[in-house]
C-alpha cells in the first residue's frame, strides 16, 4: 500500500488523478444526481441490474449525441 500511494503521489500521476473527476467520475455523479441511482425502489439483483444497464445505456448515448453535434453556424 505505501508503494501504491508513493506512485499516486508522484507529479504525473497526480495529473493523471485530477483528470479523473472530469471522465470517469463524472458518468456516475450524473447517473446518480440525474437518473436516480442514489436508491432504487427495485428489489433483486436482475432488476437492478436491468435499470443500471439501462441507465448507463441512456448516458453513452447522450455522451455520444454531444460528440457528434455539430453547433450551427451564426448568423
Amino acid at each position: 500500500l505505501d508503494q501504491a500511494e508513493s506512485i499516486r503521489l508522484t507529479p504525473e500521476n497526480k495529473e493523471i488523478y485530477a483528470r479523473r473527476k472530469e471522465t470517469v467520475e463524472r458518468g456516475f455523479g450524473d447517473a446518480k444526481e440525474k437518473c436516480g441511482m442514489r436508491w432504487t425502489t427495485l428489489s433483486g439483483r436482475a432488476k437492478m441490474s436491468m435499470q443500471a444497464m439501462l441507465t448507463y445505456a441512456a448516458l453513452n448515448l447522450k455522451r455520444l449525441a454531444c460528440w457528434t453535434w455539430e453547433s450551427p453556424e451564426p448568423a
